[in-house]
């Protein structure tokens, strides 16, 4: 009972990420989206769109992966993707959560997890790199749908978004190519993404 025991404990304690609030807005505008609301699309979005990937990908891995990725912010909170001081303390703040969060587990699921989300961290592998980009990619597309409501409201300018997404292309040329034309030079015509 204790393995079912802590697998029940981790999974309530992951129950939190619904309290986890992003900054990029759901596609209508309405408000903004949570942590377990995108963990949940972007597994969505790597069932739907690992034929893209650079290259050959284990999509059951992808989707493990980006389920996982966002768990520690139950700790560290939500650090925006262009806020500078925030990014400098994500790091440290993150690797304290995942000591915490995934030892709530058995061990062989906990190495294993936290494995996946180290994995996602480095970017080093073509599941990593897919991951990576659907993370990178589907606020792009939230932003677009929302009219840039999350880009107004910070006041993020193109080279931050182009910067942002400087290693994107890793994970599908294709796909960072269709964001970029249809999710990005729309909102530059637009006056929403200034130079």
């Amino acid at each position: 009972m204790d393995r079912l025991d802590r697998q029940f404990d981790f999974l309530r304690e992951t129950d939190k990420l619904k309290q986890i609030g992003r900054q990029s807005y759901l596609a209508d505008g309405s408000r903004k989206e949570n942590d377990a609301e995108h963990s949940w699309h972007l597994a969505l979005m790597a069932v739907l769109l690992s034929g893209y990937a650079e290259k050959d990908i284990d999509v059951l891995r992808v989707m493990t992966m980006v389920l996982v990725h966002d768990i520690v912010e139950i700790d560290a909170g939500d650090t925006y993707a262009y806020d500078t001081n925030g990014n400098a303390t994500k790091s440290e703040r993150e690797t304290r959560a995942a000591d915490r969060i995934f030892n709530i587990l058995p061990e062989d699921q906990a190495e294993y997890l936290r494995s996946l989300w180290e994995e996602f961290e480095e970017q080093a592998t073509p599941e990593s790199a897919f991951a990576n980009m659907l993370d990178k990619l589907q606020p792009l597309m939230l932003n677009d749908a929302s009219g840039g409501k999350s880009w107004k409201e910070h006041g993020v300018k193109l080279g931050q978004v182009l910067n942002h997404n400087k290693n994107t292309a890793n994970g599908s040329k294709e796909l960072w190519e269709y964001a970029r034309k249809n999710f990005i030079e729309p909102n530059v015509e637009k006056g929403i993404l200034k130079e």
